[in-house]
């Protein structure tokens, strides 16, 4: 009966979600940093940040604290295993009420897999989802890709909600604020809810799981271009979209550290993450004046902003990527000043291992934070060397090394 009520709650939740059919979409005020410039057909002039990051809708300087302390402490659990790794886990869940035994039905609700980063995570949850269903703790895996669409995900979610039959839910949400009430009336269903990557304004769900976050990545690229520019260089950052709480996080925490430093940024630019719009917009900012350094909020799309230098005939600049391998081979071959700031791929493998965790019973951290560490010059070749045989678009933090499919299932993404 109890769970009659749940799910009746939560259908008539998501019916007023339905209704509304908004999104989170981009408004001048979208990104609440003063140097945050909407992407125009050219480059805009006097975006230097001044002042630090303000308090708001998506920057919480305590957060933003916590989270770059958090880049020191060491993980509880098994280096070996860094996607079941946990810092600082405060609080633990009692799961006993969602004990099952299999198989199960698992059911995915995803926010798209619209780039690179994101197939490499699919590709290793299904993956895993494959071990499990062999030995017997998962039936059925039912999947929903919003393809970016706030009002697909929305019904996928509400599809899942009303058929009754998911004995877990796993979320990737599109965007934070819109999805939010839709994870409420999931949570509502009875189902245990896990919610991965980027979050939600509500903490139902049994488990939060992502790596430190992005303050910690924003910061660690910032920090990296202070260290190694000189005083009064500039600085184009390029980022993919406003409103996605971990993309603004990255960017705040960037901008906090900018403006307390020596150095300019000349331009806070949007590209959708689109290689030709990246290297449009790098091209027209270096034939204006010198760019000495590039910091991106993700790294898909970086190899297009390095060879806007080499078209140009430029210096290099020092240059924050990420560690998918197309930027790295390209750093290893220029011998460019860089980092590779990683964002945790191997986090896919993790919801599924937390469903496991639920239906047997153990407790799972409320917030599960895993280690989030960059490739830097010391192991590039490492990183290199270990990846050697996947595709461009690869991530070489993946974490699935160790899974049956590896490596052909990556190789024919």
């Amino acid at each position: 009966m109890q769970r009659t009520l749940r799910l009746t709650a939560g259908l008539l939740g998501l019916g007023l979600v339905l209704t509304a059919c908004t999104t989170d979409a981009p408004t001048e005020s979208a990104d609440p940093t003063p140097a945050a410039t909407e992407a125009t057909d050219a480059p805009t002039d006097g975006a230097e940040t001044t002042g630090g990051t303000p308090e708001g809708e998506f920057f919480v300087r305590t957060d933003y604290e916590r989270e770059l302390a958090q880049r020191d402490m060491t993980p509880e659990g098994d280096d070996a295993t860094p996607w079941l790794q946990m810092i600082e886990p405060v609080e633990m869940v009692d799961t006993s009420e969602f004990v099952s035994e299999g198989p199960n039905t698992l059911c995915f609700s995803n926010a798209s897999v619209s780039n690179p980063w994101r197939v490499t995570g699919w590709t290793t949850m299904q993956q895993q989802v494959e071990v499990l269903q062999a030995e017997g703790v998962i039936g059925e895996f039912r999947v929903a890709d919003a393809a970016d669409d706030d009002n697909k995900q929305i019904s996928d979610i509400q599809s899942f909600v009303s058929d009754g039959d998911c004995d877990a839910i796993v979320i990737s949400p599109s965007t934070t604020a819109t999805l939010t009430p839709a994870v409420e009336a999931a949570c509502a269903s009875g189902a245990p809810v896990i919610v991965f990557d980027r979050g939600v304004n509500t903490d139902c769900a049994v488990t939060f799981i992502h790596p430190i976050g992005g303050y910690a990545y924003g910061a660690s690229g910032a920090e990296f271009l202070v260290d190694n520019l000189e005083p009064g260089s500039s600085v184009l950052a390029l980022r993919i979209l406003p409103g996605v709480d971990v993309l603004e996080h990255r960017w705040g925490a960037a901008n906090d550290i900018f403006s307390q430093s020596d150095l300019e940024v000349v331009g806070v630019e949007f590209t959708e993450g689109d290689a030709a719009r990246i290297k449009d917009v790098v091209t027209q900012y270096l034939q204006r004046g010198d760019v000495d350094g590039i910091w991106m909020d993700a790294g898909d799309g970086a190899v297009a902003a390095v060879e806007a230098f080499e078209d140009m005939g430029a210096d290099y600049p020092v240059f924050v990527g990420e560690d998918e391998l197309s930027f790295m081979r390209k750093w290893q071959e220029t011998d460019m000043n860089a980092i590779g700031l990683s964002y945790s791929n191997f986090q896919w493998r993790t919801p599924v291992l937390a469903a496991q965790m639920i239906w047997a019973g153990e407790e799972v951290p409320a917030e599960w934070v895993l280690p989030q560490q960059p490739v830097t010059e010391d192991d590039l070749e490492e990183y290199l060397e270990r990846n050697a045989e996947m595709p461009s678009l690869h991530y070489a933090k993946f974490g699935g090394e160790d899974l049956p499919g590896y490596p052909e299932a990556w190789q024919g993404r």
